[in-house]
């Protein structure tokens, strides 16, 4: 068996260790978690023809420096527009190379962006929780987070041919998303509703895997906060008496008794969550109809991205 070992020089807050997650469990209480933008972690595992719910590394603006201790072993990046630097030499953001013994990987914040991936060609050997290597942030149930000195082994290791992913327009940071409205828009007054619907909301400081909280008018509830707690969604904006709008993102919590104003077009959370710190965004009201039909479109739009990129990994592979 081919194995390497690498090993995290440094890594910032909220780098971890995510698979495709958890689906099924939240009637158990448990959060699906897994990456904040799925479609880049699935590309970075496509381009080395690894399932796309493979686990990997997702990395935060905090960045990732990892030193190949031995072995070799092909690696994916994709996500947002990080730095990237392979043995010394400046790779795309979005890219395949292979890590070798002896060499250190580093990636930090470029231009754009929030969470980037990285993908292994092999098994990350990492710690599994209710079937799932995916790290809830809260508990660190799963593969956890990577502290420095942490030592990561790949099994079946094998490299890869360098080149480039190509990075489509709806990677991008998206500052217009789209929502539909509730199921608790009955709680707020005509007036709150223009008010979500019209300004520009800003990034804040106050955001992690389980939600962003955003800067802006209030827009408190009209109604006493005595709903009962209900099943929450990804990409629910839930506002709380404090008049606080809060986007909840890949390990929001299961329930809340806290009205939502709108929902985020799931197909839309991922260029959401490319956006920074202190980033404005607008939110755009579509009828479920629309909704329906954005999501539709958005899926044949990702399952021709992701089939391009799975033939040039064929091809790859074919090449001497």
């Amino acid at each position: 068996m081919t194995e390497a070992l690498l090993s995290v020089i440094s890594a910032g807050p909220h780098v971890s260790v995510q698979d495709g997650g958890r689906p099924g469990l939240m009637r158990f209480g448990v959060p699906q978690s897994g990456p904040m933008d799925r479609m880049a972690f699935a590309a970075a595992n496509i381009a080395l023809g690894n399932p796309p719910d493979a686990p990997g590394i997702e990395v935060s603006l905090g960045g990732l420096t990892l030193e190949c201790l031995s072995g070799e072993v092909g690696f994916a990046v994709a996500g947002g527009g990080f730095r990237i630097d392979h043995a010394g030499r400046r790779r795309s953001s979005w890219t395949v190379a292979t890590l070798r013994a002896g060499e250190v990987l580093v990636m930090r914040p470029g231009q754009w962006g929030s969470w980037c991936y990285l993908a292994l060609a092999g098994n990350l050997l990492t710690p599994i929780w209710l079937g799932s290597h995916a790290t809830h942030a809260l508990s660190g149930f799963g593969g956890g987070r990577l502290p420095a000195g942490q030592r990561l082994e790949i099994a079946e290791a094998r490299g890869a041919t360098a080149g480039d992913i190509p990075c489509p327009v709806f990677a991008r940071p998206r500052r217009c998303v789209h929502v539909t409205l509730g199921p608790q828009d009955r709680f707020f007054s005509a007036g709150a509703l223009e008010t979500f619907l019209s300004i520009s909301w800003r990034m804040t400081d106050a955001w992690d895997r389980m939600g962003v909280r955003l800067s802006g008018p209030a827009i408190a509830p009209s109604a006493a906060l005595d709903m009962p707690s209900e099943p929450i969604t990804r990409g629910a904006v839930q506002v709380a008496g404090d008049g606080v709008p809060t986007v909840l993102l890949a390990d929001h919590q299961t329930t809340g008794g806290y009205p939502k104003i709108a929902t985020v077009l799931d197909c839309d959370l991922d260029a959401f969550v490319q956006l920074r710190p202190h980033d404005e965004v607008k939110f755009q009201y579509v009828a479920p109809e629309q909704a329906v039909l954005r999501a539709r479109a958005a899926a044949a739009r990702a399952a021709l991205y992701r089939q391009g990129i799975e033939r040039r990994a064929a091809a790859a592979a074919l090449s001497p």
